[in-house]
């Protein structure tokens, strides 16, 4: 099975009321936020207006089209199982929704891998290996981080630690969750690296920490 061609089948067979573009967009962003919320146990504003965020979104949808949605996440968990890799930039690009006119292109994932393979720095003094990327899109560059330090025998669940920031909410969710499906402990934050760098402290509205950030297991 390409899991990949079977989410973007999904995708178009949602679209007709929406866009393509669209529905990928509320799909990442629902899957993303009941992630998040499923593992955020205090319940505070942040969690609640989340939470409407996700009913004001899901609702624009029929029984059948969550129905897909739920689908379309155990496919998204099934692609990542079979090949560590960043499936959706790739869905994203090789569906048309990247443009010149968005101005959004995610990085090839092998090109990827060698950045990573030539780039990926030693352990810090606590045995961690510390991934700052200031423009995460889809998380392609700590996906392909993940895949070489997996070749090499590294534990990277345990062993990485992540922040991941982009000004695009879009490229934080599908970030967000693809490092929550693999099990990589990571903050994912939105906002400007240059402008508003992430700090202890950042507006708690705008970061996200995954399930094994949380110590937590999905």
């Amino acid at each position: 099975m390409d899991e990949k061609k079977e989410i973007i089948d999904r995708i178009n067979r949602i679209s007709g009321k929406y866009s393509a573009y669209e529905v990928f967009t509320d799909w990442i962003r629902c899957c993303a936020i009941a992630t998040s919320n499923a593992v955020d146990i205090f319940h505070g504003k942040v969690w609640k207006d989340r939470e409407k965020q996700y009913i004001d979104t899901i609702s624009r949808y029929t029984r059948e089209e969550v129905r897909l949605f739920s689908e379309m996440l155990a496919l998204l968990a099934m692609a990542l199982e079979k090949n560590m890799e960043d499936v959706l930039g790739d869905i994203y690009m090789t569906s048309g929704m990247g443009s010149k006119a968005s101005g959004q292109f995610f990085t090839p994932f092998h090109l990827s891998e060698l950045t990573a393979e030539c780039s990926l720095c030693a352990m810090d003094k606590n045995g961690k290996y510390r991934i700052n990327e200031p423009s995460c899109g889809g998380g392609g560059m700590i996906i392909a981080a993940a895949k070489v330090l997996k070749a090499k025998g590294v534990d990277y669940q345990r062993k990485m630690d992540v922040v991941a920031q982009d000004l695009d909410w879009k490229g934080v969710y599908m970030c967000y969750l693809q490092l929550s499906l693999l099990g990589i402990p990571a903050v994912c934050v939105q906002g400007d690296t240059l402008a508003e760098p992430y700090i202890p402290g950042y507006p708690r509205e705008r970061v996200m920490y995954t399930p094994a950030k949380m110590g937590v297991l999905i």
